[in-house]
């Protein structure tokens, strides 16, 4: 295969945690509208999320202030952020955004509370005075008080693996250590152990810790639509992978059964020749029995964040 196609399916093997996510479109909505039916959720988170962006062109920051969970955990300049830190980014206060266009919607709900929505995100306008490139965009909607919050938000820039840069901060880490609670350890356990699988290419080691539907967003922006696209991407050939080391791990709990994984990842690994640079992964975990199963997940470039 080609040179642009080999390092793309190098970064789907190189970066591990999944991204399940959401669908559909509506002109009109808020964050505060009454539960929808099953036949209509799609619609409605989907509004939700045209009027997140058209809060962001507005640059509405009382918008964000009641959409956010108080929960909510995404990525800043320098790693993981929570609401406070969260509100001007998603703001847009050095944005001036002309246009935006969301296609390729998926939406998958995850408990019954929970949906995760991912879409291509299309910006005519600028950040800092810089062009804001196409992204795929991943949204957590959460149901609390009889409201959709947004949990968790994040994007990964669609470009050509070959043309890309490492972000000028991708050693930067400012979110701390490795939490020593149980939900922290009990999710970083499971996460250790797949990607592990991963360096192995062992698809029935990876099997074993997989939900039942899954989708997932690279730091390219590529994106993987099914579980047996993902099984089969991440035991294939083309990585030596020698080591991996995770820190700052952290698990953000929404219900008994949801938990977010966010950490940064180092490699001592090679794709198809290319160093595979850090990330700052998140993957979704759904607990079925007693079991955690990855549920999702978006991986971002180290450095790499939201436009703002």
């Amino acid at each position: 295969m080609g040179a642009y196609a080999r390092w793309t399916k190098a970064v789907a093997l190189a970066v591990v945690s999944v991204c399940v996510l959401a669908l559909g479109m509506s002109p009109r909505a808020t964050a505060a509208q009454s539960s929808p039916t099953t036949g209509n959720l799609t619609d409605h988170i989907g509004a939700l999320e045209e009027r997140a962006y058209a809060a962001w062109k507005a640059r509405d920051a009382k918008f964000w202030a009641g959409a956010l969970s108080e929960r909510f955990v995404g990525w800043g300049p320098s790693g993981r952020i929570g609401k406070s830190a969260a509100i001007p980014i998603l703001t847009g206060e050095n944005c001036r955004i002309a246009t935006v266009r969301l296609t390729d919607q998926q939406l998958t709900p995850l408990t019954s509370g929970i949906v995760l929505l991912t879409h291509k995100t299309d910006v005519d306008g600028t950040c800092s005075g810089k062009a804001v490139p196409a992204a795929r965009t991943v949204t957590l909607y959460v149901r609390e008080n009889g409201q959709w919050k947004i949990g968790f938000r994040a994007q990964s820039q669609i470009v050509d693996p070959m043309k890309a840069v490492r972000p000028a901060g991708s050693d930067r880490w400012a979110s701390g250590r490795t939490g020593t609670d149980i939900h922290t350890q009990a999710l970083l356990a499971r996460e250790l152990a797949m990607v592990d699988g991963w360096k192995d290419h062992d698809a029935v080691r990876m099997d074993k810790f997989f939900g039942l539907s899954l989708q997932f967003v690279d730091i390219f922006g590529n994106h993987i639509g099914s579980r047996a696209d993902a099984l089969k991407a991440w035991s294939g050939e083309g990585c030596d992978v020698k080591d991996f080391k995770f820190t700052g791990a952290r698990a953000t709990m929404f219900a008994p059964d949801f938990g977010i994984l966010t950490y940064r990842a180092s490699y001592d690994a090679k794709c198809f020749g290319q160093d595979v640079w850090p990330i700052w992964g998140t993957a979704f975990y759904v607990k079925q029995g007693d079991r955690w199963m990855w549920s999702s997940g978006i991986n971002v470039l180290a450095g790499a964040a939201l436009p703002g």
